[in-house]
């Protein structure tokens, strides 16, 4: 399954390596293209001072981990295609691009389901994209999650209870799911 990941989920830290540590343990192929990275590492900023810089480490990280997740619409492509927010037909013209079947995002009001399954396409929130590999692939998903928590209680320096991590990135029914 190939699924692109739109900047609004690339965000939070533990949101992004959720997903990307799902994507390296082999459960699905992220996709992105570059104006969806140069977004989330936009939205940054209002981190304050140093934040972007960060995140666009990550971002050269993300390529490097992924090679393969990089899609470059073909020109012409976005004139053809049509969402509520114009600002977001890069994302669609991404899915198209690279033959995705989802486009996991928070904006559903943006992306209507009827719109996307003209092309032949799905949206989906992260926290059920989550739980369907908790549900298919229970061990790895465990697996991933933990990895993720272990990191953020480290860079915390403290015990951070798990399910309220994954409150905090929105991630409220897998939360419950994993206790």
């Amino acid at each position: 399954m190939k699924a692109v990941l739109d900047a609004c989920v690339l965000f939070p830290t533990v949101l992004r390596e959720i997903l990307t540590g799902a994507a390296g343990a082999g459960l699905y192929r992220p996709l992105w293209s570059d104006r969806i990275l140069e977004e989330w590492a936009r939205a940054t900023v209002r981190l304050g001072e140093g934040a972007e810089v960060i995140a666009r480490g990550e971002v050269v990280a993300l390529k490097a981990a992924f090679p393969g997740a990089m899609v470059a619409p073909a020109p012409g492509l976005e004139a053809r295609l049509w969402l509520p927010d114009p600002d977001d037909v890069h994302v669609l013209a991404t899915a198209v691009a690279g033959s995705a079947d989802l486009i996991v995002t928070f904006n559903a009001r943006d992306f209507p389901r009827h719109t996307l399954a003209e092309e032949g396409l799905d949206r989906i929130d992260p926290d059920l994209f989550l739980r369907r590999f908790l549900d298919s692939d229970p061990e790895t998903l465990r697996e991933v999650v933990h990895r993720v928590h272990a990191m953020a209680e480290r860079l915390a320096g403290e015990t951070l209870p798990l399910r309220a991590l994954l409150k905090r990135a929105r991630l409220n029914r897998l939360g419950k799911a994993l206790g």
